[in-house]
């Protein structure tokens, strides 16, 4: 199914236009699709991503499940689940993808209910920053049987595309692999300015670093803290991934703790690092 096919514009349901999910809905408009979000029970900045990507507002979710043929989810982790079982509930019966950072595992269970209610499911990793322009490099792994119609959604748009296998649970794993190292060593750096700071040794630990990592590592903590929270459920999904392989995963529920630590710093301006440290030592 491509986007535009003897006339026929293909309608799209986007779950949740957050920072990423509004800009992945906005690049699926480059090949002229219609894509419909539901107002329903939305913030104002919902709204204000939703108009800034030209998405059409459905209403309700609801409707915007009667009238999508595909449906792509991007939400926060804990809810992955939750949103398929409401799209199942409405009828679905399309292809959704499921673009989630979630377990392989999971993604699995979802693609069981989907397909025992009739619909068809995609996986889907992201990795990047929000799509809105090329330039940020952003890219779709996808894999399953269906994966190049959701390739074709995207033709021409600022979201990178790339099939890596036919197999579900494949773009889920790429994505956890990645992230295990992007945000996990964010987490683990940290970790260690805060025993640093509570041992007293923290001056003589930037010296050992050097003026750049040390630098480096204080811009990347502090920076990371605005969405820290929503790191949290995707690390123990991390954790879960490594688990489900046979490998440790402590050192992911360890980083679920640390950006659990940082939560209160959600949507707030960059803090100093000595905020991001105090807020990390409270139980100390």
């Amino acid at each position: 199914m491509s986007a535009s096919t003897g006339g026929h514009m293909t309608t799209i349901g986007l779950i949740n236009p957050g920072q990423m999910g509004a800009s992945v809905g906005a690049a699926a408009t480059h090949s002229d699709a219609t894509v419909l979000w539901a107002s329903e029970g939305r913030s104002d900045a919902t709204r204000e991503r939703a108009e800034r990507g030209g998405l059409t507002d459905a209403g309700t979710l609801g409707q915007l499940v009667k009238d999508a043929e595909i449906i792509l989810s991007v939400c926060p982790p804990s809810e992955a689940t939750t949103v398929a079982s409401t799209v199942i509930r409405h009828g679905f019966k399309g292809l959704y993808l499921e673009g989630n950072a979630i377990a392989p595992g999971r993604t699995h269970e979802i693609n069981t209910m989907l397909a025992d209610a009739g619909a068809e499911m995609v996986d889907g990793g992201i990795i990047g920053g929000p799509a809105w322009r090329k330039e940020a490099g952003t890219v779709l792994h996808v894999s399953g049987p269906s994966a190049s119609t959701i390739v074709d959604l995207f033709a021409g748009s600022p979201l990178h595309l790339n099939i890596i296998s036919k197999d579900i649970g494949a773009a889920s794993t790429l994505k956890m692999a990645f992230a295990a190292y992007t945000k996990g060593s964010t987490a683990l750096l940290s970790a260690i300015l805060a025993l640093a700071e509570i041992a007293g040794v923290r001056e003589h630990l930037a010296h050992q670093w050097g003026e750049t990592f040390s630098t480096e590592t204080a811009r990347r903590v502090s920076a990371n803290t605005a969405k820290a929270w929503r790191f949290v459920g995707e690390m123990e999904e991390i954790a879960a991934t490594f688990e489900g392989a046979g490998l440790p995963g402590g050192f992911h529920q360890a980083a679920a703790e640390v950006f659990r630590r940082q939560a209160e710093f959600k949507d707030q301006p960059t803090p100093k690092l000595d905020a991001v440290l105090t807020a990390m030592n409270k139980d100390n």
